[in-house]
């Protein structure tokens, strides 16, 4: 294998895939990243993978030798990373002069700046991804894909023995796509534009898209959003998918995920049917005192209080942190509310809530009882819903 690509578009394309690369592999040649050299696309394809994530890109490079073979990640990612800008030499010919019984290749990197040699394996070795041979296509559009990201990936669950709540459940439905996640004390639900089949134009046939629903692990998901945001265009994401797997493709990009197991929760039973009382406020101004009480509620089991007047249309947020000082904030409202007077959240839950609701300048804010679930929506923009369940106050 020979080739010439440049230093930017080398260390930008592995510093993606080195993303699926796990950092404790169970076999060896996972630490690694596999390199193909495409002779007649004149193309260099990089992968990552890890056995449930991988990722694959392709970028243009000078390939004068065809072949493969595998490098570690970390080093060679460290190596390229820090080459000068310019054209870089990659060649394995000396490699398999001086290889090894046991498989292992020198692969020779000369840049405008020095020559460097790395030690890998053949890349034979590497698995092959998995791939969807008889699955349903459906195309995304890229903006409603982030909207649907950035408003649910921070609700789910960092614990792995909830294993189903550490993804995001998304439902592709002829009318648009639902993403959900839940870590068992919030809900948050993001509901977007419709979605066409592969090559087809948005017409009345659109009800032929199939249904369908998977719960996609969250990291999977990062890295979508992050190749998203790198994207040089705005062309649709490719989702395909079978009983098992899903794939992303964006351009040259593909990513493949496995599917988490398990029924998702139903969720849409958790939202209440219909609620008594509504607070419409400025969401920056709601954030902004709630980001400043933060500050006290770390010290007292980040538990913000809010006190409700529905005479004065106003509400205040307070923190009495005992033996370090107390905070009180308060702000003009729509209120239409005679009870409950007092309500108390987990600071962060509600940070994370109001962060995730860029689209909208106010909000509403609905509850019945201080001790059930309260639904923040935004009033305009992005179709989202975000419960969270109030902290109890001891009398």
């Amino acid at each position: 294998m020979k080739l010439t690509c440049t230093q930017s578009d080398l260390s930008s394309n592995l510093s993606l895939v080195s993303r699926a690369v796990p950092s404790r592999p169970n076999h060896p040649v996972l630490a690694n990243v596999l390199l193909t050299a495409d002779l007649e696309n004149q193309r260099l394809e990089l992968t990552g993978f890890d056995l449930s994530l991988g990722i694959r890109s392709s970028f243009p490079a000078v390939v004068e030798t065809g072949g493969s073979l595998t490098l570690p990640a970390k080093l060679f990612n460290d190596i390229v990373s820090r080459l000068p800008d310019g054209n870089i030499t990659i060649d394995d010919d000396e490699g398999e002069a001086l290889a090894e019984p046991s498989g292992s290749y020198i692969a020779t990197l000369t840049s405008t700046s020095g020559r460097y040699q790395v030690r890998g394996m053949g890349g034979e070795e590497y698995p092959e991804l998995p791939s969807v041979e008889d699955g349903e296509v459906v195309n995304l559009p890229p903006e409603a894909l982030i909207n649907g990201l950035k408003g649910t990936l921070f609700a789910t669950s960092p614990d792995e023995t909830k294993q189903v709540l550490t993804g995001v459940n998304l439902k592709v439905q002829p009318d648009g796509l639902v993403f959900a996640a839940t870590d068992g004390h919030r809900l948050a639900i993001v509901e977007t534009e419709s979605v066409t089949p592969e090559g087809e134009e948005e017409t009345e046939e659109v009800g032929e898209i199939a249904e369908f629903e998977a719960t996609i692990p969250a990291k999977a998901l990062r890295e979508i959003e992050r190749m998203i945001g790198m994207g040089k265009s705005d062309s649709s994401v490719a989702l395909k998918f079978d009983e098992s797997q899903v794939i992303f493709e964006l351009g040259e990009q593909r990513l493949t995920s496995r599917k988490l197991e398990g029924q998702y929760p139903a969720y849409q039973q958790l939202l209440p049917s219909k609620f008594t009382n509504q607070i419409n406020v400025d969401r920056k101004q709601f954030l902004g005192a709630v980001e400043r009480i933060a500050v006290l509620a770390d010290q007292k089991n980040n538990i913000l209080k809010c006190t409700i007047d529905n005479v004065n249309q106003e509400i205040s947020l307070s923190v009495d942190a005992q033996d370090v000082g107390s905070g009180r904030e308060s702000m003009a409202a729509q209120i239409s509310s005679d009870e409950p007077e007092e309500i108390a959240f987990n600071v962060k839950y509600l940070i994370e809530g109001l962060k995730a609701i860029p689209s909208a300048s106010e909000i509403s804010i609905q509850l019945n009882t201080a001790t059930t679930p309260v639904v923040l929506n935004p009033l305009g923009g992005l179709k989202m819903t975000y419960l969270i369940m109030p902290v109890q106050l001891r009398g």
